[in-house]
This record gives structure tokens, sequence and C-alpha cells, in this order.
């Protein structure tokens, strides 16, 4: 320590220091206490410094300059037989809000889906699209109302219009043999590489995923780019890695011929310690696949994030092992999420009955709209709707955002659309509250004298918005994304005080100054809105 290196007191040197700085700045004066320094800020800087910020960047404040780092955020990646379930309605949010924090942190993100066009599954999917007649579908369509007790909605929307289709084909592969030996053998064509078969199984999937696409869309999740598993069986890339893994000093073979390499050395115990990379007939596993598919996005990006589902756990652990086998010196970062559940009721999760995102979208925007209603008579059915919309899918995203990911989530209505209190709806309020105070003010000079933004609520507000790169930092590059809807709350909760304790248009002196502090606010409140993907709304 310094003391020693000095042989003096901690106290003495913090004495000579305090009296030999010169503050500057944000920094008001430095005192000694202790043995330690203490910099005070000068109050009258913190006001000017971050309202000029804000003045001047405007919606960029707060977002760091170009990092040089590439960073590639893996998620949603759900498998193309079916419609989002609401259970991992977490994904999508959490990846689109990180990536969202990740490039205002000035990094270069790229955020991709992984589609998994090689399972078996997709196979039978594309047999029934294939095969399936309109009668058959029609059939397993009301025989499917009739087991679960009440009728499905039937949407418009290929990833739900299909499912009738697998279904069709699964029980024919079940109670047919040919149907069966024609399915396995789409599957051994696939695997081979048959450009045919290949083609067919991704035309399907592609339709499926324009469904997948849609829901995304209307929670306001774009992909950058869609990677093809079996692109990774075309281009001999999983072959490649698995005459790698025979190659190193982990691989052995079971009896029956498949291949795998002992994982006991890196830490994973138990029964798992063995992963498997071929079939015993020498074809690649999903597995494999995506080893194929990390050693290629090492290629176009620094750092990967993979959001997963609690459930990936040990395959995420195995597949880090594998790489490190294969001589990878950067691993990817897994985000965990538990899965979410509904309480008992109109919107559980019953017997045969799947409740999708989207079912939770349209419950949304209907609570929404009825709410709307009861408060705005004055407004067209057209406007209405559309902020029903906006404030909908806003309090699916932030309660989806705002508990930790890996914390079990109940997703409760009372909570999610709850006006007054820690959710979405509550910040987009504040921000058309915001709007409404600068539209009755008209036009104004701004002003950032501190010496006119005393009281205790100012002074506190520009606190909190002083703090935003800070949120920012840890919401994307730590991956806490729940940082973000929290700091929107302090921020939303921060302005109704200032708000409801001063008297602001009718302030004589102070008044442009109260006014810059709202339009800096509602600023950084657009900001924080937009990285959490909802909308801003001007008024509601």
């Amino acid at each position: 320590s310094m003391a020693k290196a000095l042989s003096r007191s901690p106290k003495d040197i913090a004495e000579e220091l305090a009296s030999a700085i010169r503050p500057s700045g944000l920094i008001g004066f430095v005192a000694a206490a202790n043995g330690f320094l203490n910099f005070v800020v000068d109050p009258a800087a913190l006001p000017r410094a971050t309202l000029d910020d804000i003045c001047s960047k405007g919606s960029s404040y707060g977002h760091m300059s170009p990092s040089g780092i590439r960073v590639n955020v893996e998620h949603t990646s759900t498998n193309p037989t079916g419609p989002i379930h609401v259970g991992r309605a977490r994904n999508p949010i959490i990846g689109d809000t990180l990536a969202r924090c990740l490039k205002r942190c000035g990094h270069e993100v790229t955020t991709e889906y992984y589609v998994n066009d090689v399972g078996k599954q997709v196979v039978v999917l594309t047999w029934g699209v294939e095969n399936a007649t309109p009668e058959e579908v029609a059939a397993e369509v009301e025989e499917h109302a009739r087991t679960i007790g009440r009728n499905e909605k039937e949407r418009d929307k290929t990833d739900h219009r299909l499912v009738a289709n697998y279904r069709v084909a699964n029980k024919k592969m079940e109670a047919e043999p040919e149907v069966k030996e024609e399915i396995t053998s789409m599957l051994r064509g696939f695997e081979a590489g048959d450009r045919t078969v290949i083609d067919t199984v991704r035309h399907t999937a592609e339709i499926m995923l324009d469904g997948l696409r849609e829901t995304l869309s209307a929670i306001n999740v774009e992909l950058d780019r869609y990677t093809w598993e079996s692109g990774y069986i075309a281009d001999g890339s999983a072959r490649d890695v698995v005459e790698r893994l025979k190659a190193s000093k982990y691989a052995g073979t079971t009896d029956d011929g498949a291949c795998f390499v002992e994982l006991k050395d890196f830490g994973v115990q138990g029964k798992n310690t063995k992963f498997t990379f071929t079939r015993s007939d020498g074809t690649t596993l999903y597995t494999t696949r995506d080893l194929a598919y990390h050693l290629d996005k090492f290629t176009r990006a620094d750092r990967l994030i993979d959001v997963l589902g609690e459930d990936q756990k040990l395959g995420s652990k195995q597949l880090c092992c594998a790489l490190e086998i294969l001589g990878c010196d950067r691993m990817p970062e897994p985000l965990f999420y538990a899965f979410v559940s509904l309480p008992e009721g109109k919107m559980s999760t019953r017997k045969g009955v799947v409740v999708y995102l989207d079912d939770l979208i349209d419950e949304a925007v209907a609570r929404a709209y009825a709410e709307i209603s009861k408060r705005r008579s004055d407004i067209s059915e057209e406007r209405k709707m559309e902020i029903a919309r906006t404030i909908g899918i806003g309090a699916i995203r932030y309660n989806i955002v705002r508990v930790q990911p890996e914390k079990q989530l109940v997703f409760k209505w009372e909570d999610a659309l709850n006006f007054d209190g820690n959710s979405g709806p509550y910040l987009q309020y504040v921000h058309a509250r915001a709007c409404s105070m600068l539209r009755r003010a008209g036009s104004f000079e701004r002003d950032t004298d501190p010496s006119k933004l005393k009281d205790e609520y100012e002074i506190k507000l520009v606190k909190v918005l002083s703090r935003y790169e800070s949120v920012l930092k840890a919401a994307g590059n730590d991956k806490k994304v729940h940082l973000m809807p929290a700091y929107g709350h302090d921020l939303a909760s921060a302005f109704n005080q200032f708000y409801a304790g001063e008297s602001i248009l009718n302030a004589k002196e102070s008044r442009n100054a109260k006014l810059t502090l709202v339009e800096c606010a509602k600023t950084v409140l657009a900001d924080v809105l937009d990285c959490l993907g909802m909308g801003a709304p001007e008024e509601m």
C-alpha cells in the first residue's frame, strides 16, 4: 500500500493529497476522512453537465462510442414445427432487449435464429404437408377440437395451420409401416445431403417460419440472420467436426458403434460424461451440427451469446467442453431463462390446451383496448386500437423482462397492465404525460442554469438521468437486461414526483429550466422504451 511504501500514516497521506488536488468538472471539493479521500460532486455541476449532454446528444444520450467488438446474439431458435409456446416467450424478448442494449454499448451486434430443419419432427411435418389430403387435415382439426373440449381459434397463420398436417403425419407414421419407411428414407436422404430432400424440407420450414416471424414482428422483434442447420451437413463442416473429435484423445466408441468424447476431465459428472457426436450408423447428431454452427459463428463475431431455456444447461456445458477439445480459445456465453407460467384460469395451460405467445398478444391487446375505451371516448376506434396495440405489446415485453431471467415468472395481467405500478403501461403513460406538457407549453428556450433547478425532486430526477449510461453498460455488457425496466421505472417515478410536486407551466424565472428538464426526461424515457422494444406513445 501507499502508506507502507512511504512509511507514513494513511491519515497524513490523505490530508496531503486532499490539499493538493484542485477540483474541476463535476467535483466540487475533495476532503480527507480517516485515511480516505472523499470526492464530493458540485451540486451545480451535475444538472448543467447532464442536461447539456442530453440537449446536445438527444436520443443518443448515454450511448457509447463504437467499440469495434462484434457480438452475436442467438435467440428464439424454436423448432419450425409449430407456434411459439407461451413458456418460451422469454427467449425472443430477452434476446432482443439484450441486443438493443449491446448496440447502445457501441458494439456491432447481429441477432441470429438457428433453424433446426434437420430433425425428425420437421421431416414428419414435411411429409404431412406434401401428402396429407385436405379432408384428412379438416378431420384432424375437428377431432382435436373434440379431444380438448373446445375449438382452438383457427388462425390464418402458417405456424398454426400446418400443425394439423403434422398430427396427421404422426398418426399415419405410427399406424402405417409404409409411411414410416417413407419418412425414415427422407431422414436418411437428408443426412446424406440429398439436395432434393433438403430443399423440400427447407421449403416447409420456410412456410412455418413465415408464421413465426409474424409473431415475432408483433412483439417488435426482427432478427438479422436466419442460419439453417442443414447447411452444416451440405457444406461438410459437421463431418469435419466428427473427424476432429474422433482424432482427440478423449474419443471413444460405444458397443453399438456410436462415437463419443469423454468429458470427465472437464467437470461433467454422473451419467452425462459421454458426449455422443455420431449415431451407430455414423450419421451426425444435432450436437455435432451445433458445434459446427458455433465454430462458424466464431469466424463472424468476437463474442457469442446464446439465449437458452433452463433445460439446456447440460447441453450447453457439454458443447463448451467439446469446443475446448476442438481447440477453441473462446466460449459462447449462455444466458439461461426459466420458463414463463400462467396462473390457473382462462389463460392457463390445461391438458391438451396449449397457450401460445399469439394468445398472450391477443389477450394483451384486448385488455388494453378495454382500458383505453373506458378512458378515451374522444378518439376514433382506429386510434384506440393503435394505442391498445402499443400498450398491450409494451405490457408483455416489460413484464417478461423485468424479472431476472433465471427466476421463475408467473405472468399476471394485474401486474402487466397496472397503469400505476411497475409496468410497461406506467412508463408509456409517463412518457405521454411529458409529451402533453410540452405540447401545452409551446415553444420555449432551453435553459440548463443549475441555480433554477434546486428543488429536491428536480435534483433527484437529474441524478436518475445521469445514471443512464452506467445502467446501459451493466444491462448490455454484463447481460443484466432486467436492470433496464428497473431503471425505466425509477426514471418514470422520479418524473412523476417532479411533475406532481412542482408548478412547471406557471413558474416565472425557472419555467424554461423546468421545461428543459421535462424535455430531457422525455428524451431519455423514449430511448429506454425503445431499448425495451416498446412504443413511446405521445397520448394515451
